[in-house]
């Protein structure tokens, strides 16, 4: 068993005879980088019936990489078995508060035509331990005064593709007694698995739930993303407001301007409908996230420069939206240029 990824209960059910007041302990002195050692409450009999379960394997840092255009890193990590994933280090507008953009899979079965990741192909699934790896190296690199603020599944990989060790890993970094991250401040983001969104309502009611729209046209979205081949946009919305409905959570659509794919006045108009119907049908408005095109190596398509004038179609539709800034492009981390 891997310490880093359990929580309490977790740990008692791998240690007969271990206390749930114990097993936080011990979860505790793990993830505050503590000694391993017997305390009040804590009895070396107990401590070394779990050490002898347990390990805590770790991945290894093979790069470094900070942007000299704006404050995000990334940092890349070598699993056990040799493969190699990123996750990114976000800055917040609140000083000293970062998000950690982390890695679910090793590589991506998905393969959308816009997303670097998913021109490599799938590796693997990472394990729970692998996912909460890659925050508690992060938290460990950040400069006095710094803290782990959020986290986003949104780096290599579909996440509900690896939904239970996802929700695992939720686990673990939401519990007060691990990393205590409030799990509002917790997105998981997919290119559309509705199965696996209405199970993520039950599994994590209280992360937010992101969507990459892709087009709102559905013959565009199939060429952009393959998975509307199996999941069409309307499926996944539909999903997407069961959701809403069983959370109370606005979900987050994110579409990358493509020129002259997915930018136009039309584009805008029949994503505003979309919304509009969203809203009607669960009384919760989407909250929409239009991004630039980040170069992708190989990739045919060029950044749009009709973001404004998309916004303003949606802005006259009554529909709002923001333009969100996708940081660390120079080394290869912004959004959809990793792996």
């Amino acid at each position: 068993m891997n310490l880093q990824a359990l929580t309490d209960d977790g740990l008692c059910a791998e240690v007969p005879g271990l206390t749930p007041a114990q097993a936080r302990a011990i979860i505790a002195a793990v993830h505050r980088d503590r000694p391993l050692a017997p305390r009040p409450g804590l009895s070396r009999a107990a401590l070394d019936a779990a050490l002898s379960r347990g390990e805590l394997p770790t991945l290894s840092v093979l790069a470094h990489h900070a942007s000299a255009r704006d404050p995000f890193e990334k940092l890349l990590f070598a699993t056990p078995d040799g493969h190699r994933i990123e996750t990114v280090l976000m800055p917040l507008e609140r000083a000293g508060r970062i998000s950690v953009c982390v890695s679910s899979q090793a590589g991506c079965a998905l393969a959308c035509t816009f997303c670097a990741t998913g021109r490599s192909g799938l590796a693997r699934n990472l394990m729970t331990w692998e996912i909460v790896e890659q925050v508690r190296i992060s938290r460990r690199r950040l400069p006095a005064g710094h803290r782990i603020h959020g986290v986003v599944f949104q780096g290599m990989g579909e996440p509900l593709a690896n939904l239970d060790r996802v929700a695992a890993a939720i686990r673990v970094l939401t519990a007060p007694y691990a990393l205590a991250i409030d799990a509002r401040a917790i997105t998981v983001s997919t290119a559309g698995l509705p199965d696996g969104i209405r199970r993520l309502a039950q599994l994590a009611p209280r992360v937010r739930l992101a969507i990459s729209i892709g087009s709102p046209r559905p013959d565009v979205r199939r060429e952009l993303m393959p998975i509307s081949l199996a999941h069409p946009l309307d499926d996944v919305l539909a999903a997407a407001a069961d959701h809403a409905r069983a959370t109370g959570l606005a979900p987050l659509w994110a579409m990358t301007l493509l020129a002259g794919v997915n930018d136009s006045g039309e584009d805008a108009r029949l994503l505003a409908a979309l919304s509009q119907d969203f809203t009607t049908a669960t009384g919760t408005a989407p909250r929409l996230s239009i991004l630039d095109y980040n170069q992708v190596p190989g990739a045919p398509f060029a950044r749009s420069t009709a973001i404004d004038a998309f916004r303003d179609q949606l802005a006259l539709h009554g529909v709002r939206s923001h333009h969100r800034y996708s940081g660390g492009a120079d080394i290869a981390a912004a959004c959809g240029q990793l792996g």
